[in-house]
């Protein structure tokens, strides 16, 4: 989501999901919640994602959000698979250099419910993640599944804060 920056790694190695089919990844997700960072500061809720697959492999990531006053924040970006065997690992950039792309951020599918209804995206070094959904809301059974993939990623659900959803 968002601006997400380049880290350096701490501790265990995170695991990614085995497989991720692009196909039925791409459309729009709802963040339920994330670890808070700068970059989204200014969200206030109804935060969403919207990947878009091109004809070379990457995707189009268009991230929005409502600010506090109301008005529509959004940032376009592009996202390249990284491990073209798992497709888990993606980098994203949301900034060009002489009109190239700059892949900076790390994109790491952690957690995928079989149907594609929930998905849990984190970084190497855990300062990033976020928790995502096909609708704005999340049952409790799914977000009983989502704290345990959290945990066994080495990531503290309690870090997590709610996204706020009106729409």
């Amino acid at each position: 989501m968002f601006n997400a920056c380049l880290e350096s790694g701490s501790g265990e190695t995170l695991r990614t999901v085995s497989r991720v089919e692009i196909d039925r990844y791409v459309g729009v997700w709802y963040e339920i919640a994330k670890i808070p960072n700068r970059f989204q500061k200014r969200c206030a809720g109804n935060t969403t994602a919207t990947y878009t697959l091109h004809s070379d492999g990457r995707l189009s990531v268009i991230n929005q959000c409502e600010e506090s006053e109301g008005a529509i924040a959004r940032v376009e970006g592009l996202a390249k698979i990284t491990d073209t065997v798992s497709n888990a690992k993606l980098k994203v950039s949301f900034f060009r250099i002489f009109g190239l792309p700059v892949y900076l951020g790390d994109y790491w599918i952690i957690g995928l419910d079989e149907d594609y209804r929930w998905a849990v995206v984190g970084t190497p070094g855990r300062k990033y993640g976020w928790i995502l959904s096909r609708t704005p809301f999340m049952d409790e059974q799914s977000r009983k599944k989502v704290d345990a993939v959290l945990k066994e990623n080495k990531y503290r659900p309690e870090d997590f804060v709610s996204t706020r959803h009106t729409r």
